[in-house]
C-alpha cells in the first residue's frame, strides 16, 4: 500500500470507448479511477466516425474533477501527469486552437478520391520492391487528403494538424507539443528516424499538409509544460502540475504490460486486437508497414494488427448476446462470468466451426479486399460454438501475426502478455495459450496503457532511474495460463491445416465481391 506521503502520478487514457483518470503509485498500484463512458459519435454518412473534439477535453477534465473530488487527500502529492489516448485520430484547429471541425477518428471509413501526384523515381522504387500499391493506398487512407477534396476553405484555415493526443496536451499546456510516440496515422512521419519526414521524403508529396502545420515532437518523459492556468480551472489540478510526453495507447499498454524485450509479445483484446513487440531494432512485420515509436526512447513497436478485432466480441453480444446480458443486469453479476459459461459449454475447436476474422480489412493485412468468413457449419453448431469461434478466429489471426514478426526480428517469442477488456474473459485467455502453445499471462491490473503513461512520467520526472527499474517496480503479472497439452495439439493441427489456407482461397472471392458491390 501507498504511504500518505509518496508521490503520486495521474494518467489521463482517452480511449475509444471512454476516458479515464487514474491515480498510480510507484509501485504501479491504481489507487484511483474515474471514468466517462462516449455515446456521442457522431456519422452523419455510412462509415463516417467523429467526435467533437472540445467534447473530449470537457469530458477529460471531468473525469480529473471526479477523480480528485473522491481523493481530494492525493492532491498535494501529486507530481506529475501524462496523456496516452486513441491512436490515428485527427483534430485540425485553427490560429486561436480552437478545433473548425470535429475530430475524425481511427474508425473513420471515408476515403480520397484523387491521387496526389507523387514523383517518377518515387513510384518507380515502390514498384520494383513489389508494393506499388502503397502510394495509392496511403493517398486514399488519408484523411488530409480527404479534407484537401472535401473541405479545402477548411484546410487551409488549419493553424495546426493534431492528433488527439496533441490536442489534449495543448488544452493542458498551451503549447502545441506532442510525444514522438504518439505518431501513429496517416502523417508525415519518419518511422525509422522517429521525427517528421526530411523534406525530400515522397509522404510530403502524398499528403495535404505544410511543416509549419504540424506539432513540436518530444521524446517520451520530456516535460511539455506546467499545467495552464486555464486547464487548471477545468480540471481542478494545480497550476504548474508538470505535463510530460507520454505516448499512444498502444505502446504505454506493452510496457505497462511488461513486455519491454523482443522475446516477450503483448498481446490486446481492444477494439483492434494486435500484436507487438518491443525490439531496438528497425523491424517491419510487413514490407512497407513501419513499425510505430514505442514508449522506451529510440525503440519500436513491431505489429500486426486484426482491425476492429475484439470488437467483434461485441458485435456478437449486440446481435446474438441478449439473454445474456437481461440475466447479467437482473442477477447483478457481470456479463463477461456468463459469456464464459458459452465457451465452457463448447469444446476447443467448437466442432470444426472455424472463423477468420476480417470484419474490417486493416492496412496491407490481409488485404483491402478482405472479408470475414465462417466455414463448417453443421447441424450442431449453436450460437456458444460461434461465440468460442470468435475467440478462436481471433487467436488464430493474432498467433499468425506472431510468427511474421518472429521471422522477420529473428527473434523467438516465449512468453505472452495479455491486454485489453477481452483479457478479463478467463475463458479467452485459456485458449490463447492453447493456441499459442505458450504461457499467456494477465497483468495486475487492466488499466496497463495508463500504467504505461504512469512509468513514462515516473522515468521523466527522475521517480524511479530508468526504464528497466521503472518497469521492475511497476508491473507484475496477476494470472498465468499454461497451455493444455491435448488441446494444443487440436489446436495446432487445425490452424496449419485449415486456418492458414483459409484466405488464400477464399481471397478471389473476396475480390469478386467487392468487384461487384464497389459502386
Amino acid at each position: 500500500m501507498s504511504t500518505t506521503t509518496e508521490p503520486l502520478l495521474l494518467s489521463l487514457d482517452l480511449g475509444t470507448q471512454s476516458v479515464r483518470a487514474l491515480l498510480i503509485d510507484l509501485r504501479g498500484n491504481i489507487l484511483g479511477k474515474a471514468q466517462h463512458a462516449f455515446s456521442d459519435y457522431i456519422s452523419h454518412h455510412e462509415g463516417w466516425h467523429e467526435h467533437e473534439a472540445e467534447g473530449f477535453w470537457q469530458a477529460s477534465a471531468l473525469v480529473c474533477r471526479q477523480l480528485l473530488a473522491a481523493h481530494p487527500e492525493a492532491l498535494p502529492r501529486l507530481k506529475g501527469m501524462a496523456v496516452t489516448t486513441q491512436r490515428g485520430t485527427l483534430v485540425p484547429v485553427d490560429a486561436g486552437g480552437v478545433p473548425l471541425r470535429p475530430a475524425i477518428t481511427w474508425l473513420d471509413q471515408r476515403r480520397a478520391t484523387r491521387s496526389r501526384p507523387i514523383n517518377a523515381l518515387w513510384r518507380s522504387a515502390f514498384r520494383l520492391a513489389g508494393v506499388s500499391d502503397t502510394i495509392d493506398y496511403f493517398n486514399h487512407e488519408a484523411e488530409l487528403n480527404w479534407m484537401a477534396e472535401h473541405e479545402p476553405e477548411l484546410l487551409a484555415r488549419t493553424h495546426k494538424v493534431l492528433l488527439v493526443s496533441g490536442w489534449l496536451n495543448y488544452k493542458l499546456t498551451g503549447r502545441y507539443a506532442d510525444s514522438i510516440a504518439s505518431q501513429v496515422g496517416y502523417l508525415p512521419f519518419d518511422f525509422k528516424g522517429q521525427r517528421w519526414a526530411p523534406d525530400w521524403d515522397w509522404k510530403w508529396q502524398a499528403l495535404a499538409v505544410r511543416r509549419e502545420q504540424l506539432p513540436e515532437l518530444l521524446p517520451v518523459g520530456e516535460t511539455i509544460a506546467g499545467l495552464s492556468r486555464a486547464a487548471a480551472e477545468a480540471t481542478g489540478l494545480p497550476q504548474g502540475l508538470p505535463v510530460l510526453a507520454g505516448a499512444a495507447d498502444k505502446a504505454c499498454e506493452i510496457v505497462g504490460a511488461g513486455a519491454i524485450t523482443p522475446d516477450i509479445a503483448a498481446i490486446s483484446y481492444g477494439t483492434t486486437a494486435t500484436v507487438d513487440i518491443t525490439t531496438p531494432r528497425y523491424v517491419e512485420a510487413l514490407p512497407f508497414i513501419p513499425p510505430y515509436p514505442a514508449l522506451l526512447p529510440g525503440q519500436y513497436n513491431c505489429e500486426v494488427q486484426i482491425f476492429r478485432g475484439f470488437w467483434l466480441v461485441r458485435w456478437f453480444k449486440e446481435q446474438f448476446g441478449h439473454p445474456e446480458l437481461a440475466q447479467a443486469e437482473a442477477a447483478g453479476v457481470a456479463v463477461e462470468t456468463l459469456f464464459d459459461r458459452l465457451v465452457a459449454a463448447v469444446p476447443p475447436g467448437s466442432q470444426g466451426l472455424m472463423l477468420q476474422p476480417y470484419w474490417t480489412p486493416g492496412i496491407r493485412h490481409p488485404g483491402p479486399d478482405a472479408r470475414g468468413a465462417i466455414i463448417g457449419f453443421s447441424d450442431v453448431h449453436t450460437r456458444a460454438h460461434l461465440y468460442r469461434a470468435i475467440l478462436e478466429g481471433l487467436a488464430y489471426a493474432l498467433r499468425e501475426g506472431k510468427e511474421r514478426i518472429e521471422k522477420r526480428s529473428g527473434v523467438p517469442i516465449t512468453q505472452l502478455r495479455v491486454s485489453g477488456g477481452g483479457a478479463q474473459s478467463d475463458a479467452a485467455m485459456q485458449l490463447t495459450a492453447d493456441i499459442f502453445g505458450l504461457p499467456a499471462a494477465r497483468p495486475h491490473t487492466f488499466e496497463t496503457s495508463g500504467l504505461g503513461a504512469a512509468i513514462a512520467s515516473a522515468v521523466g520526472l527522475g521517480l524511479h532511474s530508468d526504464y528497466a527499474s521503472a518497469v521492475a517496480a511497476m508491473t507484475r503479472i496477476g494470472r498465468q495460463f499454461e497451455p493444455n497439452p491435448a488441446h494444443r495439439r487440436l489446436y495446432d493441427e487445425l490452424y496449419r491445416g485449415t486456418y492458414l489456407r483459409m484466405y488464400k482461397r477464399l481471397e478471389p472471392l473476396y475480390a469478386q465481391l467487392q468487384k461487384v458491390l464497389r459502386p
